[in-house]
C-alpha cells in the first residue's frame, strides 16, 4: 500500500511540473512586436535578417491623428513616431532576440532624434501589446542602464502601443528596393559609424 501510495505522489508531483512549465508555441503561431529607431528604413533589414521574422513593415504610430501621411509625420506635431512593424514566429525567435537586435541598431543616448534625423518623429522608442513584452522591455532597458556601457543614460522610451498606421507603398523593403540610395543614406546620415561606435561590429 505504502509502494503504491509513493508511485502515486510522484504522478501527482510530475502532473503539477508539467501543468506549471509554460506551454511550447505552436509552430505557425505568429506574434507582433513594434519598435521606433529613427528611419523605418533601417530598421526593416535587420528585423528581416532574423531567422523566424516573417515580415516587417514600416509605419507610424504613438500619435493621436488617424491614418497620417508621410509628409504630416516627417513635418513633425502629430506625435508619431516612424516605427517598424515585425511579424514574428515565437517558435524560432524570442522577444529578448528581437529586444537584442533592436538595441544594437539604434542610439539609445540620443533625446532628440537619431542619427541625422532629429525630432520626436524619429525618437527611439519600444511599443509593448502586452504585459509581458512591457515586462521584458524595461527589464532589457534596466539591464542596460545598469551596465553602465556607455556611462550616460538610456532615454530610449516604453510605451504601450496604439494603432500602427502602415506607410506608403514606396516606403515599404526601400533597403531592398533601393540598395545604392539606402546605403549612401545610412553613411551620410552617421548610423553606421555611430553604431559601431557604440555596439561594435554591425549586425544588419
Amino acid at each position: 500500500m505504502a509502494r503504491w501510495r509513493i508511485v502515486w505522489l510522484c504522478i501527482a508531483a510530475l502532473l503539477a511540473t508539467l501543468a506549471a512549465a509554460p506551454a511550447a508555441e505552436p509552430p505557425g503561431t505568429k506574434a507582433v512586436a513594434i519598435f521606433a529607431g529613427g528611419c523605418f528604413w533601417c530598421m526593416e533589414g535587420p528585423f528581416d535578417a532574423l531567422d523566424g521574422v516573417l515580415s516587417t513593415t514600416s509605419g507610424y504610430t504613438g500619435g493621436e491623428l488617424a491614418e497620417p501621411t508621410y509628409e504630416q509625420v516627417s513635418a513633425g506635431g502629430t506625435g508619431h513616431a516612424e516605427a517598424v512593424q515585425v511579424v514574428y514566429d515565437p517558435s524560432k525567435l524570442t522577444y529578448q532576440q528581437l529586444l537584442e537586435r533592436f538595441w544594437q541598431n539604434i542610439d539609445p543616448l540620443d533625446p532628440a532624434g537619431q542619427f541625422c534625423d532629429k525630432g520626436s518623429q524619429y525618437r527611439s522608442e519600444i511599443f509593448w501589446l502586452d504585459d509581458d513584452q512591457r515586462r521584458l522591455a524595461e527589464e532589457s532597458k534596466a539591464q542596460l542602464d545598469a551596465s553602465h556601457r556607455f556611462g550616460q543614460p538610456i532615454v530610449t522610451q516604453i510605451a504601450k502601443a496604439g494603432p500602427f498606421y502602415p506607410a506608403e507603398d514606396y516606403h515599404q523593403d526601400y533597403y531592398q528596393k533601393n540598395p545604392l540610395r539606402y546605403r549612401l543614406y545610412r553613411t551620410l546620415c552617421g548610423r553606421d559609424a555611430r553604431l559601431a561606435e557604440l555596439w561594435g561590429a554591425p549586425t544588419h
